[in-house]
């Protein structure tokens, strides 16, 4: 049997979450168990042990900002999810995109690196999909959720986050090695989106090497018009990325990123709210990943910045709209849940900055301000995710 072709294509790296429920209490008791001193905080520290990752999520509470670590084994997830209530979750960008396009009735080609019986229960049901690994692995990824004004004190420790966010650890073999399966190919030539994603986990150049001759391979069978979005993910070691945006760059029509991949890429805060300095580091990232529209991504606005900005505005209206809804109703979201926010009023300080920046920048701009919602316990994973989704169902055609 023929699989289906599908209009958009989403790779390539998958995993399964623990989503842990927040326990105040036993983390305080964690802080006091291991010691753990105000001064060891640090968002940068290796993770080698149960004590490390502790600190580590600390430092980003912190701080307020979200970010991806690598630890040393799985089982120090395991011992720490153990502590906590936890659900078990579909992760990784292309698959959370694709629970996020069914929403609105949209169903993708996905290229896997892990299967097992929660992938196979958890994706759509109309997905088709390739994997690279022939047999079922499990690599838990932990998801930390943390909401603003979340209070810790044990200690000398005596922390309130500042904003919500989310953290994400893990030690995924399958996403480390990437092998690519080129059967893709097959499920592509129809393509009008082609999402790259999920590759920031390799830790060797010649793994890298190896999985960008595959890719190459596999995009000769894309249309020639087909719309290439590469999503960055914060790429745990920077050369290797450079070496992956330098082998792509000539391809990609869409380099996306949020507000803290971008400080990574710029080593220095923005203001988000502060045209000025948002303006100065599109300027910067632009020099850095000169493709045809950067897109970034936030708490406040979403905004395509480069020469093919304006024709993006219906795509970001879209991906704010479905990362709004994801942080508003979670995993039970639904097509009314999406028509409610898109009829939602804008943020005041994200309308201000987006007509701000749209009057600077002009048409090398397009700036969409992210809808005004109040929600106790809201959640921060997959918004990104989600957001890439909501984007690229509105940049394909409505008969995918």
């Amino acid at each position: 049997m023929i699989p289906p072709k599908k209009k958009l294509a989403l790779g390539f790296g998958n995993n399964i979450d623990y989503e842990i429920v927040w326990n105040g209490s036993v983390y305080e008791a964690l802080i006091r168990e291991y010691a753990i001193r105000a001064e060891e905080l640090s968002t940068a520290r290796p993770i080698t042990d149960e004590r490390d990752l502790a600190i580590s999520i600390l430092a980003f509470l912190r701080a307020g900002s979200g970010g991806e670590r690598f630890v040393a084994a799985s089982s120090i997830i395991e011992r720490f999810a153990a502590r906590f209530e936890k659900k078990i979750t579909l992760g990784g960008t292309s698959p959370r995109a694709a629970l996020a396009m069914a929403v609105l009735g949209r169903s993708a080609a996905l290229h896997l690196v892990t299967q097992n019986d929660y992938v196979r229960r958890l994706l759509p049901p109309d997905s088709v999909y390739v994997c690279s690994s022939e047999e079922d692995t499990l690599y838990p990824h932990l998801i930390v959720q943390f909401c603003k004004g979340m209070q810790i004190e044990a200690g000398d420790i005596n922390i309130r986050a500042p904003r919500d966010n989310r953290i994400i650890y893990h030690n995924d073999a399958d996403n480390i090695r990437m092998a690519l399966n080129e059967d893709f190919a097959n499920l592509i030539t129809e393509a009008e989106v082609f999402l790259i994603s999920g590759l920031n986990a390799m830790q060797s150049d010649a793994v890298a090497v190896r999985m960008l001759a595959s890719l190459k391979r596999i995009m000769t069978a894309l249309p020639p018009a087909a719309q290439v979005y590469m999503e960055d993910g914060g790429v745990f070691e920077s050369y290797i990325g450079r070496l992956i945006y330098d082998a792509l760059i000539d391809r990609i029509d869409v380099f996306s990123l949020n507000e803290d991949e971008m400080e990574e890429h710029l080593g220095r805060s923005v203001d988000m709210l502060d045209p000025h300095q948002v303006s100065d580091a599109l300027a910067d990232l632009y020099v850095q990943f000169p493709v045809p529209a950067i897109v970034l991504h936030g708490m406040y606005w979403a905004l395509a910045y480069g020469p093919d900005a304006e024709r993006l505005l219906p795509a970001l209206h879209g991906g704010v709209t479905m990362a709004t809804t994801r942080y508003y109703r979670g995993d039970e979201l639904t097509l009314d849940d999406y028509r409610t926010i898109e009829s939602t009023p804008a943020n005041k300080a994200g309308a201000e900055f987006a007509a701000a920046i749209q009057a600077r920048l002009g048409s090398r701009v397009a700036c969409v301000p992210v809808v005004h919602v109040e929600q106790a316990g809201a959640t921060t994973v997959g918004l990104g995710d989600a957001f890439v989704g909501g984007f690229l169902a509105a940049l394909a055609p409505r008969d995918a």
